[in-house]
C-alpha cells in the first residue's frame, strides 16, 4: 500500500530587491560629502576666491554706479553679490567631473558598474553633492556681503530664488563636466574644457558690469548665456521691485537647459558603460 505524503514545502527564494534609486543616491552623496569633510581645502579655496572678488571689486568699483546709463542701482556691492554667487557656482560645478576621473583611475567606477548600484544614482548623486556645496557657499557669500553693507530688499523669498538659480546653474554645469569626464577620461582635457567655457561665460554677462555699459554685441550674446540667466534671476529676486516675469522666465530657461545637459550626461554615461 502506497502512503501519500504531502510534499515538503519548497523554500521560496526572496524576491530580487531592485536597487533603490533614492537610497543609493543618498549613500553616494554621503560618500562624497565625507570625502569633502576629510579634505576641506578644496571647499575653502572655492569660497575664498569669490570672497576676495566680492570684497576687492566691491571696494574698487564703488563709483561705477555714478556712471550715466548704469541701471544696477546705487550700491555696487548689492549689484555684484548675485554675480559672485553665480560665479562661484559656475567655477565649482565645472570641476565636478574630477571625481569621475579619480574613480576611473582608481578602479572604483568599474567596481560600481559590476555591482547593483543604481546607474541613475551614480549620476544624480554628483549633482546633489555639488548643489549642496553651492547652497552652503552661497549663504557664506551672502553673509559676508551683508556684513560689508549690502542689503537685499527681496528678503528671504528673494534669497531662496537666488539659491534656486545657483543650484540649477550648478546642476547644469556639473552634468556638462561629468559628460566631459566620461568621454575624455583625462584630467588635463577636463581642465582645458572648464577654462575654455567658464571665463567667457562670466565676462559675457552682467555678473561684474551692467551690460548696458558694454558693447552692444556683448549685451546681445548675454541674452543667450545660461550664466546670465542665473545672474538676472537672482539679482531681480533680491531687488525691491522684482520683475517676476523676468525672474520666472530666466529660471524656466535655466531649468530646460539643466534638463538637456542632464540628458547629455546620461548618454555619455551609457557610452562609457559600453566601452568599459
Amino acid at each position: 500500500m502506497t502512503t501519500l505524503t504531502n510534499p515538503a514545502p519548497v523554500a521560496t527564494r526572496p524576491a530580487y530587491a531592485r536597487p533603490s534609486f533614492f537610497r543609493h543616491t543618498a549613500y553616494l552623496t554621503l560618500r562624497q560629502l565625507r570625502a569633502a569633510v576629510r579634505i576641506p581645502a578644496f571647499i575653502v579655496m572655492n569660497v575664498v576666491q569669490p570672497l576676495i572678488w566680492l570684497l576687492l571689486f566691491g571696494q574698487l568699483f564703488t563709483s561705477v554706479v555714478d556712471i550715466p546709463g548704469f541701471t544696477g542701482g546705487d550700491n555696487y556691492l548689492e549689484f555684484l553679490t548675485p554675480g559672485i554667487v553665480m560665479m562661484m557656482a559656475l567655477f565649482g560645478s565645472a570641476w565636478a567631473g574630477t571625481s569621475y576621473i579619480q574613480d576611473m583611475d582608481r578602479g572604483v567606477m568599474d567596481r560600481f558598474l559590476t555591482s547593483p548600484t543604481s546607474r541613475g544614482a551614480m549620476m544624480v548623486s554628483t549633482l546633489v553633492y555639488q548643489a549642496l556645496l553651492t547652497l552652503v557657499q552661497s549663504l557664506i557669500v551672502l553673509g559676508v556681503a551683508w556684513l560689508g553693507g549690502a542689503r537685499f530688499d527681496g528678503g528671504p523669498g528673494g534669497i531662496l530664488i537666488l539659491l534656486l538659480a545657483a543650484m540649477l546653474l550648478t546642476a547644469s554645469f556639473s552634468a556638462l563636466s561629468n559628460a566631459a569626464a566620461l568621454l575624455a577620461r583625462n584630467q588635463n582635457v577636463l581642465i582645458g574644457i572648464s577654462q575654455l567655457i567658464t571665463i567667457p561665460l562670466m565676462f559675457l554677462s552682467s555678473a561684474l558690469m551692467d551690460t548696458s555699459l558694454s558693447a552692444d554685441w556683448v549685451a546681445e550674446v548675454a541674452r543667450f548665456n545660461p550664466f546670465e540667466w542665473a545672474v538676472v534671476a537672482g539679482r531681480e529676486a533680491l531687488g525691491a521691485s522684482p520683475d517676476w516675469a523676468s525672474v520666472w522666465g530666466h529660471l524656466g530657461l535655466l531649468a530646460v537647459f539643466t534638463a538637456v545637459l542632464a540628458w547629455v550626461a546620461t548618454r555619455a554615461f551609457r557610452v562609457y558603460q559600453r566601452s568599459a
